[in-house]
C-alpha cells in the first residue's frame, strides 16, 4: 500500500478503519478483477460527521467533505477485503446519493467532493464514470452516500 498510502499523506490524509455495515450486508464483494463497495457514509469512529439535508443543513462545501469522507471509506472497505489500494488498475464508477432539499440542483458539486478525490489519489485511473442523485432521506440521516466500483489485478 506503499504508493496510495503516501499519495493519502501527501494530501494530509489517511486511511481510515473500515465502517461496520449498516445492515445485512458487506461493505464490499470481490468478482474476478471487480471489486463492489456498498455505499458509505460520512462516518469516523463509528459516528456520522454530518447529519441533515444539503441545502438547509450543509451547505455544498460541507457535502463535498462529507463525501470525502465516503470515499476514504470506501478504500477502507476495499482493504477489509484484502485488497490492497495499489492493486487499483482504474476506479470504473462512482455512485453518490445526496440527502437534499426540494429544488436543491447541486448535486454534481457535492459528489465532486468524492471525485475530485478519487482523482487525487489514483490520478488518470481515477477518472471514472458518475452518478450524482439528488434523495429524499439516506441511512442515519446522512447527507452524501458514495458506492464504488474497482477493477483490480491480483
Amino acid at each position: 500500500m506503499e504508493g496510495i498510502l503516501k499519495r493519502l499523506q501527501d494530501l494530509g490524509l489517511h486511511l481510515p478503519p473500515a465502517p461496520k455495515a449498516q445492515g445485512s450486508y458487506v461493505p464490499a464483494v470481490r468478482t474476478g478483477n471487480l471489486v463492489f463497495v456498498s455505499g458509505q457514509l460520512p462516518m469516523r469512529d463509528g459516528q456520522l460527521v454530518y447529519k441533515g439535508k444539503v441545502g438547509r443543513d450543509l451547505d455544498v462545501e460541507k457535502a463535498q467533505d462529507a463525501a470525502r469522507i465516503c470515499f476514504l471509506n470506501a478504500l477502507a472497505a476495499l482493504v477489509s477485503i484484502s485488497v490492497d489500494p495499489d492493486q487499483v488498475t482504474r476506479v470504473v464508477r462512482l455512485g453518490g446519493f445526496v440527502q437534499c432539499v426540494d429544488g436543491f440542483a447541486d448535486q454534481p458539486k457535492v459528489v465532486n467532493g468524492a471525485s475530485d478525490l478519487c482523482r487525487a489519489i489514483f490520478g488518470e485511473a481515477g477518472a471514472h464514470a458518475r452518478a450524482a442523485v439528488g434523495v429524499n432521506a439516506l441511512p442515519l440521516d446522512a447527507p452524501v452516500e458514495i458506492e464504488a466500483l474497482f477493477e483490480v489485478f491480483d
